[in-house]
């Protein structure tokens, strides 16, 4: 079965209540076993909590008393949302955002993340309570990170998919644009051999594609992490792979937050022609199952609604957050305000 149709039928359950559709059946039972097994051998070596990125970025365009006031940011999501594995606030993807938002948009940008190491998607209702359940407005913008872990401990992929939509709708409903990283190829992960690599990065995939049919619609963006640390992390594990040889190191999400940082803009309406095609990048407009299975295959890539049901395949330019060095300045959890 095609990613794609396997993708629309996860979709489809998720929309109407259905649970049984596996991903690959038995063989992603052998996945999820040796997984764990892996993990508990390679993984687990307590990093503790990663640091708080709450604050306020791009103070020199304006304090928070001045209109129109600070662009708000919401990061939700698992433990690549949190940033676990860095020291530094300010190494945090969630911050690298903020930074490199406020300086395209020439704005204050407002962070809260709410993201939880070790969440799956069943915690995205927790954690968007926290951004909406309070006296501030809600979020301009939120990026979700999510999925890796609903692979790896079972969580049936259409209750995966029914959970991130109706965090996503939750959003979209209270006016937030939404941008979701679908889930990551878990077949880049070292050491990872086969046949387990294979499996890993089919059933992720798979999820990836049918996260993207089910938030499309609903009007948020997608961005496909995919294999998007793999070739860096082959050429240089030492400095793109944190501490615990899992999660990702400073350079790591640096990586990660520039493909997310174009399509955030977009969403925003700050990417000039954002949401016009560029024939010689090989961007077209599909419908959306065809959409969601190529860009789960090609890390960076960006699917947006169009019309009906066709939607725009997108490969943004990758370019480094603002700023000299991988992590650009800005304020340490001590300091944000």
């Amino acid at each position: 079965m095609s990613r794609a149709r396997t993708a629309r039928r996860i979709a489809a359950g998720a929309a109407y209540g259905g649970g049984g559709i596996g991903l690959v059946g038995a063989a992603a039972v052998g996945l999820v076993l040796a997984e764990v097994q892996f993990a508990k051998r390679t993984v687990g070596t307590g990093l503790g909590e990663p640091p708080r990125a709450d604050g306020l970025y791009g103070s020199e365009f304006g304090g928070p008393e001045q209109s129109p006031g600070p662009l708000r940011l919401g990061m939700l999501g698992d433990s690549t949302a949190a940033g676990l594995g860095v020291r530094r606030a300010r190494q945090t993807p969630a911050a690298l955002l903020a930074s490199g938002l406020a300086a395209i948009a020439e704005r204050p940008v407002e962070l809260r993340n709410v993201a939880l190491s070790g969440a799956m998607s069943d915690d995205l209702d927790r954690q968007v309570g926290l951004l909406l359940d309070r006296d501030a407005p809600p979020p301009d913008v939120c990026v979700i990170m999510i999925g890796a872990n609903d692979v790896t401990r079972r969580m049936p992929p259409t209750q995966s998919v029914r959970l991130l939509t109706s965090a996503v709708r939750r959003l979209r409903l209270a006016g937030s644009e939404v941008v979701v990283g679908t889930c990551p190829d878990l077949g880049t992960i070292e050491p990872v051999y086969q046949p387990l690599r294979w499996l890993a990065r089919r059933v992720s995939r798979q999820l990836a594609a049918a996260q993207t049919i089910g938030v499309v619609a609903l009007g948020a963006r997608t961005v496909s992490m995919g294999d998007l640390l793999g070739p860096e992390f082959a050429a240089n594990p030492r400095e793109m792979f944190g501490p615990d040889s899992y999660h990702p190191s400073a350079e790591g999400y640096a990586t990660a937050a520039m493909a997310v940082l174009p399509t955030l803009c977009a969403a925003l309406a700050l990417w000039p022609e954002s949401d016009r095609l560029d024939v010689s990048r090989d961007e077209d407009m599909l419908p959306v199952a065809k959409a969601a299975s190529a860009a789960a295959g090609q890390a960076g890539t960006e699917v947006t609604a169009a019309r009906g049901p066709w939607v725009l395949l997108k490969h943004r330019r990758r370019r480094r957050v603002p700023g000299e060095d991988p992590a650009p300045a800005a304020p340490d959890a001590a300091s944000a305000t």
